[in-house]
């Protein structure tokens, strides 16, 4: 992109420094003062020479200079606005690009997990019915196998889960994430939270971009605990304008968006009311780091969550 803003201000800079409209403005100035001059001076005595080199001469002057000086403040703000257009579809197509980049890394190794995690194992092959009920069968025998109960799943796991893989490497965020699509609430909020980030990410705003105000644990907690209003508000630390303005112009035109969004903040909001309860002063402010954290901000804030 910095190539492209330099050949931007490169080809501004080449441009003509004076326009013929500057150059005509100038003349006709220049020659109306040097008539006007001529009159005054060789016209003959008069009581009103001076007042008609003021009249005549010099406001005209004034006014040839002055609309040379706006022709040529308007040809630099023309230059500046189509440099300003060319930087921001660098920007745009920069921004594109990382779209599909990042959606490359998330997408794969989600989807895999998200295979393996709901796969089933394969059934035994049914068994006939036996031809008498007069002998029951030794309920022992049937072909059920019973699955071993999965561990709960731990805070640190569910927050490593909640940030998603940094991408097909990422071997413990891919390990975390699949725990977390084996527990039925957390895989709620994992496939809700997948929904948004990559709607974001379609108009180029990713969650690592984000820098939010940090708000403290205590405030979370109570957050999760149902406290709303001003009081909350430091949860939503996000304030990137633009990211505010694409969001909220999307949640406005685009109804898929806004119900995955309100969706998402439904699912957000009840996983941390279970997850404050239990989780430390550390745990809190770790998922308050997430990438869906920070979604939760983004999407609070345009929601009016926060308010």
């Amino acid at each position: 992109m910095s190539e492209r803003l330099s050949v931007s201000r490169a080809a501004s800079d080449a441009a003509p420094q004076v326009s013929p409209a500057e150059l005509l403005a100038l003349g006709l100035g220049l020659l109306w003062l040097a008539g006007g001059l001529g009159f005054a001076f060789l016209g003959g005595e008069s009581a009103l020479r001076g007042l008609s080199l003021i009249s005549l001469v010099v406001l005209p002057a004034l006014l040839f200079a002055g609309a040379g000086f706006a022709l040529n403040r308007m040809r630099h703000l023309k230059e500046e606005a189509r440099s300003l257009r060319e930087s921001l579809e660098s920007l745009r197509q920069e921004r594109a690009t990382r779209t599909q980049a990042s959606a490359a890394a998330i997408r794969p190794a989600s989807a895999a997990v998200t295979a393996r995690a709901t796969a089933r194992a394969p059934g035994a092959s049914a068994r006939p019915l036996p031809a008498s009920r007069s002998q029951p069968e030794d309920q022992s025998s049937l072909a059920f196998e019973m699955q071993p109960a999965s561990p709960p799943l731990q805070p640190e796991e569910f927050i490593r889960a909640l940030n998603f893989p940094d991408g097909p490497q990422d071997a413990e965020g891919i390990r975390c994430l699949r725990l977390a699509l084996e527990d039925r609430d957390a895989a709620r909020m994992i496939r809700s939270a997948q929904d948004v980030l990559t709607l974001l990410a379609q108009d180029g705003i990713y969650m690592d971009d984000l820098h939010p105000e940090p708000a403290p644990a205590e405030l979370w907690r109570r957050f999760g605990g149902g406290e709303r209003g001003a009081s909350a508000a430091g949860i939503g630390g996000i304030h990137d304008r633009s990211s505010l303005a694409l969001t909220g112009a999307r949640m406005r035109s685009d109804a898929v968006f806004r119900d995955a969004a309100h969706h998402f903040l439904r699912q957000y909001d009840r996983s941390l009311q279970m997850f404050s309860k239990d989780g430390s002063d550390i745990d809190l402010l770790a998922l308050a780091e997430t990438r869906t954290s920070r979604a939760f901000m983004l999407l609070g804030r345009v929601a009016g969550v926060f308010d």
